[in-house]
C-alpha cells in the first residue's frame, strides 16, 4: 500500500518516509474523530436520531467531613433531543435550552451541597442525582427567544455531557470570544467577581495599604492580590507549599509570601511580614489564620471574610479568641456573597478584560481532562492538589 502511494517514484521507501506517511494517517484518523465528536448531536438531529448516551456524575449520599471520590458515581443515561418531548416528559417549561457542557467548575462551596444542611444561601444536592455547578456551554437546541444553537454560554449547569435548562434560567451569553473560554469559570466567572466585589467593595482599599490574603493561590485568591497591586497596595500571600508560594512570588507579583505550613507561630509569621499592622484582610481560611489576623489588625482596619475552608470537615466547631480586637481597632468585618453585587457585573467583566488583555493580570489554572476526572479533580482542592483555579474540561466546542 505503501508502494502504491508513492506509484511512479522511487521503489525505495525509506523508514523515515514510512513514519511519515503513518503519521499521517494516525492524525487524519484523529482530526476526523474530535470532528465527529464535537458535531454528533447535530448529525442524529439530521439523521431523525432522538436520544445521545449522556455521561453523569451523581451524589450518592450525604457526607460528613470531607469529600471522597466515592461519595460521586461516574454513570451513563439517555437524554432525548426533541424539543417537544423535554417539554413534555422533563422540562415542562414553555421554553427550553439544551447545551452541551464544555468547562466546569470544581468550587469549595460544593461541598456545602454535599451534606444533609438545609440552612445555607444554597440548597442541598440531591442524592442519586447529577451535581450542579458552573460551566461553561454550546446551546445545542432551543426554543428560547435569547438563546440560539451554536450560542456560548456560561452559567449553572450539570455536571453532565448534555444538560437541559429550563427557561434558559442562570444562562448568561459569551460575547468575548478572544480569551480562553475556560476564563468563565474563573477570572471571568464566579471566583474572578468574587475577587473584585470583595476587595474593592468590602474591602473599600486605599492606594499604599497592607493587604494580606489566605490560600492566595487559589481561584479568588490570585487575584485579589493581583487588584490590590493594580491599587498600589503591599500585598503578601500565604498558600501550603513552595511551588505556590514561589508563584504568589515570581509569576502572580505578590510583594511577599510564606507556606503556613512550615510557620509554628502565625502570629510571629504576621509580625514579620507585616510589622505595622494589617489595614485589610480577605480571609479564605477562617480557624487559627483569622484568629491571628485579628490579632496584628490596625485601627479601622476591614476584613471580607470569603470563606473558611481551614473549617471544612472539622467535627468541632473552632472559636475565635481575639473576637474583641474588633472593638478597639474598631475593625469592620463583613461576610458576603458575589450574588449581592450583580450590579457591578458588567464593570467587572469589561475592566477585567482589559487587564487580561494589557498583560496586567496573569491567571494561573489547573485543568482536569474528562468528565470521568471530575469527582478526584474536586475532592482534591480539599487537600490542596490544585495549583491555580481548578477547571474540568469536558471537550471542545
Amino acid at each position: 500500500m505503501l508502494q502504491q502511494a508513492y506509484k511512479g517514484a522511487s521503489t525505495f521507501i525509506s523508514p523515515y518516509t514510512k513514519w511519515q506517511l503513518c503519521y499521517k494517517r494516525i492524525h487524519i484518523c484523529q482530526a476526523t474523530w474530535s470532528y465527529l465528536v464535537t458535531q454528533f448531536p447535530k448529525i442524529l438531529l439530521k439523521m431523525g436520531a432522538n436520544e445521545v448516551v449522556n455521561q453523569q456524575i451523581i451524589l450518592k449520599n450525604y457526607i460528613s467531613g470531607l469529600p471522597k471520590e466515592s461519595d460521586l458515581e461516574f454513570i451513563s443515561s439517555t437524554l432525548t433531543l426533541n424539543l417537544e418531548e423535554l417539554k413534555k416528559s422533563k422540562a415542562r417549561e414553555e421554553d427550553v435550552v439544551v447545551v452541551k457542557n464544555l468547562y466546569l467548575s470544581c468550587d469549595p462551596y460544593m461541598r456545602g451541597r454535599m451534606r444533609d444542611y438545609h440552612k445555607s444561601y444554597i440548597p442541598p444536592f440531591t442524592p442519586g442525582s447529577v451535581i450542579q455547578g458552573f460551566g461553561v456551554a454550546k446551546v445545542i437546541l432551543s426554543n428560547h427567544p435569547d438563546f440560539r444553537e451554536g450560542d456560548l454560554v456560561s452559567g449553572t449547569t450539570g455536571w453532565e455531557e448534555y444538560s437541559i435548562i429550563p427557561k434558559g434560567t442562570s444562562l448568561t451569553k459569551i460575547r468575548y470570544t478572544d480569551v480562553p473560554l475556560s476564563y468563565f469559570v474563573g477570572v471571568l466567572g464566579m471566583p474572578g467577581f468574587t475577587a473584585y466585589a470583595g476587595f474593592f467593595e468590602v474591602c473599600s482599599p486605599k492606594k499604599g495599604e497592607h493587604v494580606f490574603v489566605s490560600a492566595a493561590s487559589g481561584a479568588v485568591g490570585q487575584l485579589v492580590g493581583q487588584f490590590a497591586k493594580l491599587m498600589g497596595c503591599y500585598v503578601v500571600g500565604s498558600a501550603g507549599n513552595k511551588q505556590k508560594v514561589d508563584l504568589l512570588k515570581h509569576k502572580l507579583g505578590f510583594d511577599d509570601a510564606f507556606n503556613y505550613k512550615e510557620e509554628h507561630d502565625f502570629d510571629v509569621a504576621l509580625k514579620r511580614h507585616f510589622p505595622d499592622g494589617i489595614d485589610i484582610y480577605f480571609d479564605n481560611v477562617g480557624g487559627d489564620m483569622l484568629d491571628a489576623v485579628l490579632g496584628n489588625m490596625k485601627v479601622h482596619g476591614r476584613i471580607a471574610v470569603c470563606g473558611m475552608i481551614a473549617q471544612t470537615g472539622v467535627q468541632s466547631e473552632q472559636g475565635i479568641k481575639n473576637l474583641y480586637q474588633l472593638v478597639p481597632k474598631r475593625i469592620s468585618m463583613k461576610g458576603f456573597l458575589q450574588s449581592d453585587y450583580l450590579h457591578l457585573h458588567p464593570q467587572f467583566l469589561e475592566s477585567t478584560i482589559n487587564f487580561i488583555k494589557e498583560g496586567k493580570i496573569v491567571y494561573i489554572e489547573d485543568i482536569a481532562e474528562g468528565l470521568e476526572n471530575a469527582p478526584s479533580a474536586l475532592v482534591g482542592l480539599f487537600h490542596g492538589k490544585n495549583v491555580g483555579k481548578q477547571v474540568v474540561h469536558i471537550c471542545d466546542e
